[in-house]
């Protein structure tokens, strides 16, 4: 959710959040990823070539590093971080037999990354344990971005 829209939640009418599972590396090819997941990703970057930008302009420059991604943006409303990455895992089927392996054996990297808008401060993110403890044994990490 952005800034700019009304959330659905009791928890402040200036909150948002949303969540992304987020694939990176320099061979992470984006459609080895959408056969593995079945799951049409909302952000690919293949390095070295132009990548289509959110406004849905082709970039000026190329890509650094490859890159796949699913978010919870458009799908969840909700102030909390938990249903987001509640969303994510339902939606890839998480946590997957020898997925830690895969990322591995591509040079690859897997995380949660997190939007919080949070102007008032005073609210604290919500991981719940189980997800950490998922994140972790899969090898991947949890970021939280906190704008005020």
């Amino acid at each position: 959710m952005h800034p700019d829209q009304t959330s659905t939640s009791d928890a402040s009418a200036d909150a948002g959040a949303y969540a992304s599972f987020l694939i990176t590396g320099d061979a992470v090819s984006p459609e080895f990823w959408t056969k593995y997941f079945q799951v049409s990703p909302d952000t690919t970057i293949v390095k070295g070539k132009s990548f289509t930008l959110p406004s849905g302009k082709s970039s000026k420059a190329v890509g650094t590093t490859g890159l796949w991604g699913v978010s919870s943006e458009l799908s969840v409303q909700s102030d909390l971080l938990e249903p987001h990455f509640r969303y994510l895992i339902a939606r890839l089927g998480l946590p997957r037999e020898g997925l830690p392996d895969l990322v591995r054996r591509n040079g690859a990297k897997i995380r949660f990354s997190c939007f919080w808008f949070n102007p008032s401060g005073n609210r604290v993110p919500d991981v719940p344990d189980d997800i950490r403890a998922m994140m972790e044994a899969m090898g991947g990490t949890i970021e939280i971005d906190e704008y005020r």
